[in-house]
This record gives structure tokens, sequence and C-alpha cells, in this order.
């Protein structure tokens, strides 16, 4: 994409300053310690990036969601790494949407402002996996608290988040008219959780994602901070999910992007038998198909973001999006890993570590196989996979 035909040109050129104070150096230092980029954190946060999707009454930006596509595509293109923080971005959706005027006003303008951190989002289970309906964390209600019991796993930030959004079962499963149903959704303060019910585990990954295990034993919820009614929390998880995956996506073509500028400069440079080995068909058609393949993906991704801004269903375009981007994202890191040759694999180009860390958009936020199996049931009409 050429300038001219950037969206929110302003605020790309903002993130691209930002990014620049944090170069390839800083994120291969921490990647050697596994740990987390506060310094970057921070100054997202500061400069009101993490808190573009929040109303501007609660001290948020305001901002489309194709906004926020833009800045964390801005981040990725950079050669940094929006996971580290996209959470914030998108999770307190759920809080926006279908909370109490006295939640949003109690927690959104801590989180606009940077005071509260909502990085954590708690559904995944070892048992169940993507079959969020068949998760067994339970809170069972004892007067004004609940009481919860459970596990979660690939819970990323927790360590790093002050609040996490807690998906667990409040009816039980055979007692539920509608599978659907039976599930709430809570704000868990973690400042007053861990070390009180709430045990956090890290998990050391592929790629530095601050990836945990959380372990909830009688945890005492408010009942205060149950979002919405309860029984309907899979609802409003569900709402959320088109925006998490839509500005995952906008990762993802942040990613490509930087891969495929990343492979054509080097093969420019590289000379190899006399030549510049971008000079060799084998070298550049790789990195052309990817470029094609993801301009074709974004091209998709702004029209999911444009039908969310919108308020339009876009279940099926956030999916493919979803799916295209990752797949363009992933087809330009092998394209860029393999023009740098053995040197794609030395820490010092930043290849191997983008590489891993692009790889998981196959796996997450939900595996290439169930968008398939959605698009095959629910838009093409075929009988149900799963």
């Amino acid at each position: 994409m050429s300038s001219d035909d950037e969206t929110f040109p302003d605020i790309r050129a903002g993130v691209r300053a930002l990014c620049a104070r944090f170069p390839g150096a800083y994120w291969r230092g921490l990647d050697a310690e596994r740990a987390y980029p506060e310094a970057f954190v921070r100054a997202l946060t500061e400069a009101g990036y993490l808190a573009a999707l929040i109303p501007e009454d609660f001290g948020g930006s305001g901002l489309p969601l194709s906004a926020g596509v833009a800045i964390l595509e801005e981040i990725n293109k950079a050669g940094c790494n929006s996971a580290a923080c996209h959470a914030q971005m998108y999770t307190m959706g759920t809080l926006l949407k279908h909370g109490s005027a006295e939640q949003k006003q109690r927690w959104l303008p801590g989180i606009a402002e940077g005071s509260l951190r909502l990085q954590a989002f708690g559904v995944t289970e070892p048992t169940s996996g993507t079959d969020t309906l068949s998760l067994a964390t339970t809170a069972r209600r004892e007067g004004d608290r609940y009481i919860v019991n459970g596990q979660k796993v690939w819970t990323s930030r927790a360590e790093h988040s002050d609040l996490m959004l807690l998906l667990a079962r409040t009816t039980p499963k055979d007692r539920v008219a509608k599978k659907g149903e039976g599930l709430s959704v809570f704000l868990v303060d973690l400042r007053e959780a861990v070390g009180r019910g709430v045990t956090i585990r890290p998990i050391r990954a592929m790629m530095n994602h601050a990836a945990t295990e959380v372990f909830f034993d009688t945890l005492s919820v408010p009942a205060g901070n149950l979002i919405g009614e309860e029984g309907q929390g899979f609802r409003y998880i569900l709402d959320g999910m088109n925006a998490e995956r839509i500005l995952i996506a906008g990762e993802c073509i942040g990613d490509a992007r930087w891969f495929i500028a990343k492979a054509g400069a080097y093969a420019s440079e590289r000379r190899v038998f006399g030549r510049p080995i971008g000079q060799n068909q084998g070298v550049q058609f790789p990195i052309a198909r990817a470029y094609a393949q993801s301009e074709a993906a974004a091209l998709m991704v702004a029209r999911a973001a444009g039908l969310f801004d919108a308020g339009e269903r876009c279940g099926k375009e956030a999916n493919m999006a979803k799916l295209l981007a990752s797949e363009a994202s992933w087809a330009a890191a092998e394209a860029c890993l393999q023009t740098h040759g053995g040197f794609g694999f030395a820490e010092e180009y930043d290849v191997e570590r983008k590489y891993r860390e692009t790889r998981l958009y196959q796996v997450a936020p939900i595996s290439t196989n169930l968008i398939l199996a959605y698009l095959a049931e629910h838009v093409l009409g075929m009988p149900r996979s799963y």
C-alpha cells in the first residue's frame, strides 16, 4: 500500500515514529529473556493508541475499529510485536457493550489512561480448547458473591494485567434450555485475586507471548463484577470475537508487509555468483506471490472492518479476514526466511523472531480449520462437521 492509499495516515505516521524508538535490538533482548515489553506498552499507552476504541466520554479517542486495525498493522509492519498489548484494545469491548453504566464508569477511564491494564482474557481450558461450550470452570452464586473454581490455559499476559475478563459456567450444561446458555462473564481484579484464590503459572512457548495457565480455587468475586445478565456470557464473548479477529488480521497484514519489505531488500542487495539473488525468478516469485496474497487479504480486512464499523453483520468477513491474512503473513514469512538462507536463522536479522511470532495466527485466536468449518456450514450450507 502506498502512502497515498493509507487509511488514517496521521495515526500511522505517529505509530511508525513511536516504533522507531524500539528497534530490533530491543525485541531481541526481550526475546532472549522471555521478558515483557513494559517500556513499549507504556509508550503506546501514554500516546493513547491502546485507548483508541474507547469512547471519548470515558477518556479514549472514540475511533472506529478500522483505526485500531491501522495501529496494530503499523506496529507489526515496523518489526515490533503488537501481541504484547492488543487485548487492551479489544477485550474492553465486552464491558463497553454489555456492562452497566456504573461498571463502565468504574473501569473504562482507568483502562483508557493506562492506570488499569485489561490484558487477560480467560476462556480457553486444557480439556475443552476451542469447544467453549464445554468449559468446566464454574462460578457458583453465594449471596452477593460468586465462588469460582477451575482452570484456564493460554491466558496471555495474566501476569501483566490488573483485570481479567473471565468466562465461567454458572448453570450446569445439562440444565440449560439452549447449549449457548449458562455461561457468564466476570471482570476479575487480579490485584486482589492473586494469592487469594488465583494462581498464575507461566508457560514457556515457542514465541515470547507471555502465555500462562491460571488456576481458580474458591476465588470470591463480587456479584457486582458480573457483566450483563447471568447465563448470557457466551453471546457477549461472541460479539467481541469478530473485533478480535479483524484486529489480529490487521496485525498479520503488518507482519506480511514487514517480511516482504525485508525479503525484497535483501534479495536486491545479496549477491551470489556475481549477481543479486533477486534477479533470479526462483527468488522473485515467492516474494511477489506473497505480496499479491497480502494485498488481497488486506482488502478483506478492510471490508470486514468497514462492516463492523457500520454496525452490520460481519461474522463471515471477520473469519475470512483472519484466515486470509494469517495465511498471507505465513507465506511472506516463508519467502523471507528462504530468501535469507542461513542468515534467516540468525537472531540479528529479526527474521526468525518474526517468523515464530506470525506462525501463532494459524492457531490463535481460532484455528484455520475451525474457520473453514464455519464457512462450510454457515455460509455454504454444508452439514455440520463437529
